[in-house]
């Protein structure tokens, strides 16, 4: 069992006399001692997202003190065991920070899946369904539309003629783009794309699925969120070179 502190903020300004600042290897192989899933990428996003605030060296290497290593640790526990978004996991450990003493939310139902995996909160991903009818009011957009945008594969009801919450979104953006003249034939590649690094991300959390650890099957989702959210970043940023070289 790792041996950190669990509370106060991440680590800021310069390290006090006699404090051992570790590299982010170091920081992994402590926190692979409970969290055996965790990689340089976790913890690299968590700083990213506001998590944790690392030292920098002057030649820009990140440092960690032992209360960074405690912060990431309860980081790793909440949402293994509680399944909480990393907003609630912010807001929870900056009211820790204020002295403050906030109880966590409750843990959500979870079931086993035919993979072996288990699902968090399973009752609301499946509440979180939308009929035809809705997703078409929620986006304000036709039949026609929908049903055009279905044969592009850019939209995909499930068996029971439903759609996840996502589709919505996913409605609104297709018609925005339309507005500019993108047709659903022209975001056809982009359909094509996602679903190639959705297999990518498969590949990765495949294994996790497959762990016998179940806490380790449970992360699997948590991982592929993480990545989701880095191929996201990476295709926004990758977006904007491309077009700052075009455009000047």
């Amino acid at each position: 069992m790792l041996r950190t502190p669990t509370t106060g903020g991440a680590g800021h300004g310069t390290a006090t006399a006699g404090e051992r600042l570790m590299s982010i290897g170091t920081v992994l192989n402590h926190l692979r001692e409970e969290f055996p899933e965790v990689t340089i990428s976790k913890i690299r996003f968590l700083e990213a997202e506001g998590l944790v605030e690392p030292r920098r060296t002057p030649s820009g290497y990140r440092k960690f003190g032992p209360e960074d290593v405690g912060r990431l640790a309860q980081i790793l526990r909440m949402q293994r065991d509680h399944y909480l978004p990393l907003k609630v996991i912010r807001e929870h450990l900056d009211a820790v920070a204020r002295g403050e003493q906030p109880q966590l939310p409750a843990q959500g139902p979870r079931c086993e899946l035919p993979d072996g995996s288990w699902e968090a909160d399973a009752e609301r991903r499946t509440a979180a369904r939308v009929g035809r009818s809705e997703l078409l009011a929620a986006a304000e957009v036709s039949e026609e539309d929908l049903a055009e945008w279905e044969s592009y594969g850019l939209l995909v009801p499930d068996a029971g003629g439903g759609y996840d919450a996502e589709s919505v979104t996913v409605a609104r953006l297709v018609a925005d783009l339309g507005r500019f003249g993108l047709e659903p034939r022209h975001l056809r590649a982009m359909k094509a794309a996602v679903d190639r690094e959705a297999g990518l991300v498969e590949q990765v959390v495949a294994p996790l699925r497959r762990h016998r650890n179940p806490q380790t099957r449970a992360h699997a989702e948590a991982t592929a969120k993480e990545l989701a959210a880095l191929s996201v970043r990476l295709h926004a940023a990758l977006m904007q070179t491309a077009l700052g070289v075009r455009l000047h």
